[in-house]
């Protein structure tokens, strides 16, 4: 879907897991360096394409290894660099979700495949993050990716 979101709207991809593998390549994750660098490669990416008027999409399903204080600190470095954050939340009925888990293009980056692991991870509370107030949020269960990304764009009016 943020593919097809880039490709509608000419926004550049900045997908979660560029920067998961890089660090994951020096660091485990969820350790303290690796979670201290992925958001210093975060802030620093956001801020150059603000300063450079580069409008991205940013995937993001947070959990556990997030630090709260990271959607503040992303709306406060795009904002002091005269950008605009707009958070889209996408949801799913979990049913789907767990489907989706299993889709042959989550190998590519490296994502998570095991529905079984999904649900200890789960289970654990390793996806429980403060809700973060979106300006738009669109049930992708029953959408094709070209449907929710035309929708999102729509709305941006992009």
């Amino acid at each position: 879907m943020a593919w097809e979101l880039a490709r509608l709207s000419g926004f550049k991809l900045f997908h979660n897991h560029l920067t998961v593998d890089l660090v994951g390549a020096v660091f485990p994750f969820g350790t303290e360096p690796f979670v201290l660098l992925r958001e210093e490669i975060w802030l620093a990416t956001f801020r150059q394409a603000a300063r450079n008027d580069t409008s991205l999409i940013f995937t993001f399903a947070p959990e556990g290894t997030v630090r709260p204080q990271f959607i503040q600190d992303v709306i406060d470095v795009i904002e002091s660099a005269g950008g605009e954050v707009v958070f889209v939340e996408l949801t799913c009925e979990e049913a789907e979700l767990e489907r989706r888990i299993e889709a042959p293009s989550r190998k590519e980056f490296d994502k998570l495949q095991s529905i079984e692991q999904y649900r200890e991870l789960k289970e654990v509370g390793a996806f429980e993050f403060p809700r973060i107030e979106s300006a738009l949020s669109v049930d992708t269960t029953n959408l094709a990716p070209e449907d929710s990304a035309r929708v999102i764009r729509d709305f941006l009016k992009a």
